[in-house]
């Protein structure tokens, strides 16, 4: 007996040193993360009935890759998620890829009941290598007529193969140019999308394809096509085709580009030589983001994406979860001396708005001594307009705290924007983490805007209005809550900053 009761005590005391869910050292307080174990992929953002879809790629049984399927989380309102059961799991030895999820409205498909709308997934079945036979990637169906809560799929699987180990990630929409559902997928090893139409989403036939372009050093993934209004020119848009890259992006890893031009409802054409390579994200941490199918009208398209990076994403110091979301994103294309180019904003934080600071002034002293006064945590939102008098370095010290910061800037003499995570805190995880990421961008003699994002161990930096956006992971020292201006060699003309605490968005 006195064995059985000082166990008991031993759990209890065990279990009172836990932090409680949602609430350990490094879990985001306003990104999405699952409660527990793998994820990567976002996976079929939709928007249906008021709610927003979050469907992502999902472990059941473990905080390693494996055993694919998909997770599921609902929102209404982009920030506040509510985690569900996992909607298609890994079945039969067939793993649940990347893919999207589509609204039938006109009941093309046949699947749905009662005269009502119903949701389809299209996604990648992974097969693999197994007695001799090599890996096989198929597209595949699965339908809810309960809003996603519960998934039948289609006995008629696949409904497209092309018998070949690679071939995956299927992008699917309605266009009305065309009057049928667009699907774009990746040929991942012939750095190719191709396209296809189908009126039933069942029967699909290959139109037309696209690439190898821009960057061509790894493979080709998760690609998206998307319309994206013009900024500044009402009733304008460009058709943007993203396309995942792993390994051999700009800064390491994984990483995505896109490509800006015209879609006609079966080919997609390049307003730009095929040699020019844009990326969507100057970080190490921003991979296979994805536009949420039929959005609210009369707003811009949202995007997320999984925040991490596949050089590291299995050794990440958290538990009992592993991977998480950017915040989610809306877009336009902003026009450049080269042509256009994709523009990022985080959706609106103010619901989560708390604690507020404000000033204006040119003193960076003064500034710090006012920011050192104001206690903050480490969930956090900051706007700030700079204006330099003379070149220099310019910037901010994040999650201070023992020594360890992350830096974010701007460096006059190198031209260009940079986070510097080297001194973040704990990086000895993986050889590839610890990085300086930059951007070369000269931002004309105006003020220098950032929106710098702090969750626990996220930074997420816009510039220039989004066009220069930076997803960066760091694990800072528990209690690193610090701020601070820098500005080495610069003679500033004024600073204005805002700062909010941010809630958490879990319950």
């Amino acid at each position: 007996m006195r064995t059985a009761i000082i166990g008991i005590a031993l759990a209890l005391c065990c279990a009172a040193q836990q932090p409680p869910a949602y609430n350990q050292p490094f879990r985001p307080q306003y990104h999405f993360s699952p409660r527990q174990n793998w994820t990567n992929d976002p996976n079929g953002l939709v928007y249906f009935d008021g709610e927003y879809h979050l469907f992502y790629q999902y472990n059941p049984f473990g905080d390693r890759w494996g055993h694919m399927s998909w997770g599921h989380a609902v929102s209404p309102d982009l920030l506040h998620w509510e985690e569900l059961a996992v909607a298609l799991p890994e079945e039969n030895g067939i793993m649940i890829f990347t893919g999207s999820t589509v609204v039938d409205a006109r009941n093309t498909s046949g699947f749905c009941t009662g005269g009502k709308p119903c949701m389809v997934a299209v996604y990648t079945g992974h097969t693999p290598p197994a007695g001799g036979k090599k890996a096989l990637q198929t597209q595949n169906l699965a339908y809810s007529n309960d809003h996603g809560r519960t998934w039948t799929k289609y006995p008629g699987n696949p409904v497209l193969n092309l018998n070949m180990k690679d071939f995956r990630d299927p992008h699917v929409f309605w266009s009305d140019a065309a009057k049928q559902w667009i699907m774009v997928v990746a040929l991942p090893d012939e750095h190719k999308v191709l396209i296809y139409h189908s009126a039933d989403l069942k029967k699909w036939e290959r139109v037309s394809e696209f690439g190898p372009a821009g960057a061509t050093s790894g493979q080709w993934e998760c690609p998206t096509l998307a319309e994206v209004p013009v900024a500044g020119s009402p009733g304008q848009s460009r058709w943007v085709l993203k396309v995942g890259l792993n390994p051999g992006a700009l800064q390491g890893g994984s990483g995505e580009q896109y490509f800006v031009g015209s879609f006609d409802g079966a080919r997609f054409t390049n307003d730009n030589p095929s040699s020019t390579t844009l990326w969507t994200d100057y970080g190490k941490d921003c991979y296979c983001a994805l536009p949420f199918n039929g959005p609210p009208p009369g707003g811009r398209p949202v995007m997320l994406g999984w925040m991490n990076n596949w050089q590291y994403a299995g050794n990440v110091p958290t538990q009992p979860w592993r991977g998480q979301m950017t915040i989610p994103r809306r877009l336009q294309l902003k026009r450049v001396a080269e042509g256009l180019r994709l523009a990022q904003e985080p959706v609106d934080l103010k619901a989560l708005r708390n604690a507020h600071f404000a000033w204006r002034g040119n003193d960076p002293a003064a500034l710090n001594q006012a920011l050192a006064e104001k206690p903050r945590g480490t969930s956090w939102e900051l706007r700030a307009l700079v204006l330099p008098g003379a070149p220099g370095e310019i910037g901010w010290k994040v999650l201070a705290g023992d020594g360890k910061y992350t830096l974010v800037g701007y460096s006059a003499a190198r031209g260009e924007f940079f986070v510097d995570r080297t001194h973040s805190g704990e990086t000895g995880f993986h050889r590839d983490f610890p990085a300086r990421t930059a951007v070369r961008w000269k931002p004309g003699s105006g003020p220098l805007d950032f929106i710098i994002l702090v969750d626990r161990s996220t930074v997420e930096v816009f510039a220039l209005g989004g066009l220069v956006a930076i997803t960066t992971l760091v694990y800072p020292p528990a209690g690193a809550q610090g701020i601070e201006f820098f500005s080495p060699g610069a003679n500033l003309r004024q600073i204005h900053v805002e700062t909010w605490e941010l809630a958490s968005t879990w319950r």
